[in-house]
This record gives structure tokens, C-alpha cells and sequence, in this order.
């Protein structure tokens, strides 16, 4: 049994992402379709023998007892009676409240890791169903595939990509997902698609939620035209940040270097799975 790892926990893009309804219980009813990249956080877990759940490094903004990793941990030792604990510090490079799934990501490579660093042997689908617990992304990241998916987002079918590159900028402003959803002029009766309709070069696919962020948030728009001369750009997640995709990584990172000098992003590789999709059985 490892006392201690060290694990990745990738960023994903919404290559679409529309609002077709919403529950009784006010929960929106999505379709979109998740793809991993290369840009992760890095998480070091080292084996307690107290019990004890403790985030060790300080992140700015995030409070350690509302951490999704510490709640994850707790709730996976909740659930299991497990009397192992855990000391977790995350080396944060995806931007918080920019819509990349960092904190989702963050919690499912917890989840990841304790099942092994533990002992506990869950099923994929069992890690998934504690994701889900903690937030409707989180249980894409256990999947460990691209996929397309439904519901609130936990309805999910895996989906293979062709191979890409993305530009991935980083406007300067963090936006609450509850403030886009709650916004009255959000779109909510998008016409679903099915996935055999992906494919089709006509679907309209779009982020609902793009237009909003936008007319609340002007940094959102400005990046997004800016990428927009090169490529289709849209926002990803409830935003801030905004995506193209390229053929190559040479022609992503000239764009990049095209781009107004005051812009912040990467280049980032499309990934056909998470770091991590082995780790568990199914």
C-alpha cells in the first residue's frame, strides 16, 4: 500500500454546452460534449494513520474545510468506515471560476487516489455516484473519458475525438456558475441533440451560456473576438475562459502569439483519456 502519491487532475473543455430544460428541483437539464487536456493541477497525498483529513498548503480563496479534495476524502472515508486519513497538498495551475472543472477534477483525483492509497477497491461506478455528491462534474472525471452527456451532467456516454489542439485563454475575471444559471435571460429550451448528430458539420452547437457571461462579464467577450479571427472560439463552462481548437501545435501557438500581448493562455493538447482512467476497476 503507497503512503504516498502524487497524482494529476487534467482540466476538461465544453466543446458545447446547451441548456435544453430544467428540473422541478430547479436543476438545469444540459447537453454537451467533455474533453480532457493537457493542462492539470497536481495533487500529493500522504497516508494518515489517525484518521485525520487535513489540506496542508494554503490556496487563496479556498477555505481547506470547504476544499471539494478534503470533502471528497471525507465522504469517501464516511461511506467506506475506512480508518485511514489523509494529508493532501494541490499545486493549483487551472484558474478557479473560469469553467475548466478544476475543483471537479480536483475531488475525482481524490477520489482516485484513496481508492487505491487505501485499500478500498470501489467500482468506477461507485466513485462516480460519491462524485456526483459533491458536484454534477465531478463524475466525468471519474469516468476517465471524453463524453458526451446529459442530464444534469451526469448521464454519460463515452465519445472518441480526432486528435487537437487547443488555444485556451485566461480572461482576468472568475464568474459564479450559480450567477449565469440564475440569470433570467439565460436560454433554457435549446432543441436536444443526439450524439449520432454531432458528427453532422450543420448542428448548430453553441454554449447557451456564452451570452450571458458575455454581457455580464466584457472580458469574456473581448477574448472571445479576439480568438474568434482564428479560429471558432467559445467559452467554456459557465466561462471565463474561452477556447479555440487547431489542427497543430505549431499553428495553435503561432495564434497565440498573435493575440493581444495582454491576453493570458496556453496551448493545450486534447487528451483521448484521463491520467488516471486505469486506476479503478469497472
Amino acid at each position: 500500500m503507497n503512503q504516498r502519491i502524487s497524482c494529476p487532475a487534467p482540466a476538461k473543455l465544453n466543446l458545447f454546452l446547451h441548456v435544453i430544460g430544467r428540473r422541478a428541483d430547479g436543476y438545469h437539464l444540459l447537453q454537451t460534449l467533455f474533453r480532457f487536456i493537457d493542462l492539470h493541477d497536481t495533487l500529493h497525498f500522504m497516508r494518515r494513520d489517525d484518521g485525520q483529513i487535513r489540506r496542508v498548503n494554503t490556496i487563496a480563496g479556498v477555505d481547506a474545510e470547504q476544499d471539494l479534495c478534503v470533502r471528497a476524502a471525507r465522504l469517501l472515508q464516511r461511506e467506506t468506515g475506512c480508518k485511514f486519513g489523509v494529508d493532501i497538498e494541490v499545486e493549483k495551475r487551472i484558474p478557479m471560476g473560469g469553467g475548466l472543472g478544476g475543483g471537479s477534477s480536483d475531488a475525482a483525483t481524490t477520489l482516485l487516489a484513496l481508492n487505491r492509497m487505501w485499500s478500498l477497491g470501489l467500482s468506477r461506478q461507485r466513485l462516480m455516484d460519491l462524485g456526483l455528491q459533491l458536484g454534477a462534474d465531478v463524475p466525468v472525471f471519474v469516468f476517465g473519458e471524453n463524453a458526451f452527456a446529459e442530464g444534469v451532467g451526469e448521464a454519460l456516454q463515452a465519445y472518441s475525438l480526432p486528435p487537437a489542439w487547443y488555444v485556451v485563454l485566461f480572461p482576468p475575471v472568475q464568474v459564479p456558475t450559480a450567477k449565469i444559471f440564475t440569470h433570467p435571460e439565460l436560454t433554457r429550451d435549446t432543441v436536444s441533440i443526439t450524439m449520432r448528430a454531432l458528427c453532422d458539420p450543420r448542428a448548430a452547437l453553441h454554449n447557451d451560456l456564452q451570452p450571458v457571461a458575455c454581457s455580464l462579464y466584457p472580458e469574456v467577450a473581448r477574448h472571445i473576438d479576439s480568438l474568434r479571427q482564428f479560429g471558432a472560439a467559445m467559452m467554456t463552462g459557465s466561462g471565463a475562459c474561452v477556447f479555440a481548437p487547431f489542427a497543430s501545435k505549431v499553428e495553435a501557438e503561432e495564434v497565440l502569439r498573435k493575440l493581444p500581448q495582454d491576453m493570458r493562455g496556453i496551448v493545450a493538447q486534447g487528451l483521448d483519456s484521463h491520467p488516471l482512467h486505469d486506476w479503478v476497476a469497472e
